[in-house]
């Protein structure tokens, strides 16, 4: 993925552009009525007053202003329940919902419609035949605004909602664990041992202090191709960094361009935030938190707790699932790999920490463990084996009934490839 279709990825999900382009074709749509009129010469079989389009076009106008601020509101509270009762860091997944941004713009297309059409039908601009073209338009418009408003309240039902938030939460994570095993190295070599710099390696530093969201692979590739160098990438995104981070060393046969290492630079975008593109630990981190919230006192919900660790069990199975052996795109990049203990650790030390004296959420997390000890490569089993591991003295030492220790103990004795 290269910057630009970065950048169209994330703009395509923000609703400013749907409104936009509704409303535009809103308004383009009672113009073209004035435009049908006189190109289309034909005879209508009914006599159609002015006031009965009219009287339509305002019905249009007020409701769909009222709809529209009511939707906002609605969107309003539904983003600060996430916020409360699951995790500010979801609340980008909602504002982006596909369905939601749709019904907004249908709301906000009909209703530049009415008021051009409104504009348009009083400067006594269509003719009779115009007036036929817009009444047509107009019972197509109503037509699409009560699809939205039984798609919309069937939406509003389950918007926010603490499962229905996990659900979207999941959803990118998996959708950008995928794309990880897809491109496990984004698309370069694998550098496993980070502490070997090559010799005369020149260091690259973030220019900015912020998590990286993304890195502009081809474009490295490209100059390094100009400057005959290689590059080696010690950082994947979603690391934060300071200002003397190094993000890359260039090493080279001959001297690079005085201004190469700036060029390099940047090509690492960074933000104050992370997002779930090209992050798959964000995905998994996020998932924890809102585990780790459901087991605060003010919560107190061990059951979705449970639920979150079986969605991190189906989330780490996937990417135990993938390949880490397919072919490279740029033979002069090198990248850290993905830690398998990094991933394990952001998806289950949080609520290991917070459940250790809940027996019901030990269990479940001892028995996740257990069936991810018998998936994937020996590294992602030693992963697991060392995260049920803290888990487990976590939890001797939290547990204050004699009668959980034991049960747990022996609950892990029984379980295959638990150490």
């Amino acid at each position: 993925m290269n910057y630009w279709h970065w950048i169209f990825e994330r703009v395509r999900r923000q609703l400013w552009w749907r409104a936009v382009a509704f409303g535009i074709a809103g308004m383009f749509t009672a113009v073209l009525a004035l435009v049908v009129e006189r190109v289309i010469l034909w005879e209508i079989p009914f006599n159609l007053s002015p006031d009965a389009v009219d009287s339509l076009l305002n019905i249009i106008a007020s409701s769909m202003l009222a709809v529209t601020t009511f939707s906002l509101g609605v969107m309003t509270a539904a983003f600060g329940a996430a916020t409360t009762n699951v995790t500010p860091r979801a609340t980008p997944l909602l504002m982006e919902d596909e369905l939601t941004n749709n019904v907004l713009s249908t709301f906000i297309g009909a209703f530049l419609f009415s008021i051009v059409g409104i504009i348009v039908l009083k400067t006594g601009s269509y003719g009779e035949r115009g007036r036929a073209v817009l009444f047509l338009f107009t019972i197509v418009v109503i037509a699409l605004v009560v699809i939205q408003l039984l798609r919309w309240i069937n939406h509003l039902i389950s918007l926010g909602r603490v499962g229905t938030t996990i659900d979207r939460v999941e959803e990118a994570a998996s959708a950008a664990i995928a794309e990880r095993l897809a491109v496990p190295y984004l698309g370069a070599h694998p550098w496993h041992d980070v502490d070997a710099v090559p010799p005369g390696a020149v260091p690259v530093y973030a220019r900015a202090i912020g998590y990286i969201q993304f890195i502009d692979i081809p474009v490295l590739s490209r100059l390094c191709e100009e400057a005959e160098c290689e590059i080696y990438l010690p950082s994947n995104p979603g690391t934060f960094v300071f200002e003397d981070t190094v993000v890359a060393w260039l090493h080279a046969a001959q001297a690079l361009p005085a201004d190469h290492a700036q060029r390099m630079a940047e090509q690492f975008v960074i933000a104050t935030t992370r997002n779930f593109d090209q992050d798959p630990r964000f995905g998994l981190a996020v998932m924890a938190e809102i585990g780790s919230r459901a087991l605060s006192s003010a919560t107190n919900d061990p059951g979705t707790a449970i639920d979150v660790i079986g969605r991190q069990t189906r989330l780490l199975s996937q990417w135990a699932d993938g390949r880490m052996d397919v072919p490279v795109d740029y033979p002069r990049l090198h990248l850290q790999p993905l830690s398998e203990d990094d991933l394990f650790e952001d998806a289950f030390m949080l609520m290991a920490r917070d459940g250790a004296g809940l027996i019901e959420v030990q269990l479940r997390l001892q028995k996740s463990l257990a069936a991810l000890q018998r998936q994937g490569s020996p590294g992602f089993r030693q992963a697991a084996a060392k995260q049920a591991a803290i888990a487990l003295q976590r939890s001797e030492i939290a547990l204050t009934c004699a009668a959980d220790q034991q049960r747990l103990r022996e609950a892990v004795e029984d379980m295959p490839g638990l150490c």
